[in-house]
C-alpha cells in the first residue's frame, strides 16, 4: 500500500518548519500516491511557507507561554482547549496512518490528539536541549529522531534514534562550486569571503556588529556577503555602495553563498548547526542570548567542544571578536583543521534515515 495518509506538525521558526518539509519531501518520493497535510499556529510563518512547497496547511489557533505574565499568557489555557479541539476534529476527519512532529507549539496539541488515538507516531528533536512541547510528548510517541548524542536525560532511551537533522539537498555537494558561488556574487577570487547570516528575520546584535566592522574587514582585505535579514534591510542595505559590502535581507541561493565563503558567522539555531556540519566550512557562532533554555549556546558549545568551531558570546564581542577574526584570517592551519573537525559531525543522511522510521512505523 503507497496511497499513506501522513500528517506532519512543526512550525513557529524555519528550524521546525523546513525540517518538516524535507521529511514530507522524501517520503512523497517513496509514496508518490500517500496523502499529506501539515497543520501549524495560524499566525505564523508556516502558513506560507508551507503552501510555497506545495502542501496543505490547517491552522491552529495557538502560541507558547511567555516567560513573563502577560495578557497572551492568561488566554494560553483558551488556545490550548480549542487547539486540542480542532487538532481532534483534524485526526478524525483526515485519519492519518502516521503522525510526525518537528517541535514548535502547534505539535503539542496534533501529536496529543494522535497519540490518544492510538496513531503511530514520532518526533524529531533539533537542538541538543529539548524543548517542553517534545519533552512533554517523549512519553506518548513511538520514536524519537535526535541530532545529538545525550538526550536520555530527557527522553526514553529505548525510543531514542540519532539520525541528525534534515537538510536541503543542494549543499550535499558545495565542495566543488566555489568558483561558481564567487561568480555568482561577482567577488574579487584572490580576496578572503566573510558570509554572515542572522537568521529570515536578523539578528541585531550581530548587524550591529557587523556595521561596526565593516572598515575592519576592509582593512582585512576581506570582502562582506551580509544578509542582515528583512526586518533590517532598510536599515544597512546603504552600505551596499561599498566596495566590499553585500548587503541582503535573504539569500534565495543559498547553496552559492555557502560554496563562496571562506568564514561565516552564524547564529547557532539548530537547523543552521546541523546545515554548516555538512557544509564544512571554518564557522564563528554567536549564540542568540533570547532563546528558550539558551539552547543556541547549547547548540553551539556541542561543536566548539570537539574544536570544530570558534563560540563569543553576544556580551564578550566587543573584547574577543577582533582577535578570534585576525586568529582564523592569519592562519590557514586553523582554518583547515576546524574545517575538517566540523565536518565529521555532519550527519548527512539525515532525512532519509528519519524517514526510515517513519516508514518502519507505516509498516507496523
Amino acid at each position: 500500500m503507497s496511497n499513506y495518509k501522513i500528517i506532519l506538525s512543526g512550525g513557529g521558526t524555519g528550524g521546525h518548519i523546513y525540517p518538516a518539509i524535507a521529511i514530507a519531501d522524501e517520503l512523497k518520493s517513496r509514496f508518490p500516491d500517500a496523502e499529506f497535510l501539515f497543520v501549524g499556529a495560524s499566525d505564523r510563518m508556516e502558513m506560507e511557507k508551507v503552501p510555497q512547497a506545495g502542501y496543505e496547511i490547517e491552522g491552529l489557533w495557538i502560541s507558547g507561554i511567555q516567560r513573563k505574565l502577560t495578557l497572551r499568557n492568561l488566554a494560553f489555557p483558551f488556545k490550548l482547549i480549542s487547539s486540542l479541539l480542532k487538532s481532534r476534529k483534524i485526526i478524525n476527519t483526515f485519519q492519518p496512518d502516521v503522525a510526525i512532529g518537528t517541535g514548535g507549539f502547534a505539535s503539542g496539541p496534533l501529536l496529543k490528539s494522535a497519540t490518544s488515538k492510538g496513531i503511530p507516531s514520532l518526533i524529531q528533536e533539533q537542538n541538543s536541549y529539548p524543548g517542553i512541547t517534545n519533552k512533554l510528548l517523549s512519553k506518548q510517541v513511538d520514536t524519537i529522531c535526535v541530532a545529538y548524542e545525550g538526550l536520555e536525560k530527557f527522553f526514553p532511551k529505548e525510543k531514542i534514534i540519532l539520525t541528525g537533522n534534515p537538510i536541503r539537498k543542494d549543499l550535499l555537494d558545495i565542495e566543488n562550486k566555489q568558483i561558481e558561488g564567487k561568480d555568482a556574487f561577482t567577488l574579487i577570487h584572490s580576496k578572503h569571503t566573510l558570509l554572515v547570516l542572522g537568521g529570515s528575520l536578523g539578528a541585531r546584535r550581530v548587524n550591529q556588529l557587523i556595521e561596526e566592522k565593516l572598515e575592519y574587514f576592509e582593512s582585512q582585505k576581506t570582502q562582506v556577503i551580509w544578509q542582515c535579514g528583512k526586518l533590517y534591510y532598510q536599515q544597512y542595505k546603504h552600505h551596499n555602495a561599498l566596495d566590499n559590502v553585500q548587503v541582503h535581507a535573504f539569500l534565495n541561493n543559498m547553496d552559492m553563498a555557502y560554496a563562496a565563503a571562506d568564514v561565516i558567522i552564524s547564529r547557532a539555531g539548530a537547523s543552521s548547526v546541523s546545515e554548516l556540519c555538512v557544509v564544512g566550512k571554518p564557522v564563528v557562532f554567536i549564540p542568540s542570548p533570547n532563546v528558550a533554555e539558551d539552547h543556541q549556546t547549547k547548540n553551539a558549545k556541542a561543536i566548539t567542544d570537539k574544536n570544530a568551531a570558534i563560540l563569543i558570546k553576544e556580551s564578550d564581542l566587543g573584547t574577543q571578536f577582533e582577535t578570534a577574526f585576525d586568529s582564523l584570517m592569519s592562519s590557514s592551519e586553523k582554518r583547515q583543521e576546524i574545517s575538517k573537525n566540523i565536518k565529521q559531525l555532519a550527519l548527512v543522511n539525515a532525512t532519509k534515515d528519519i524517514a526510515d522510521e517513519v516508514e518502519k512505523l507505516l509498516k507496523q
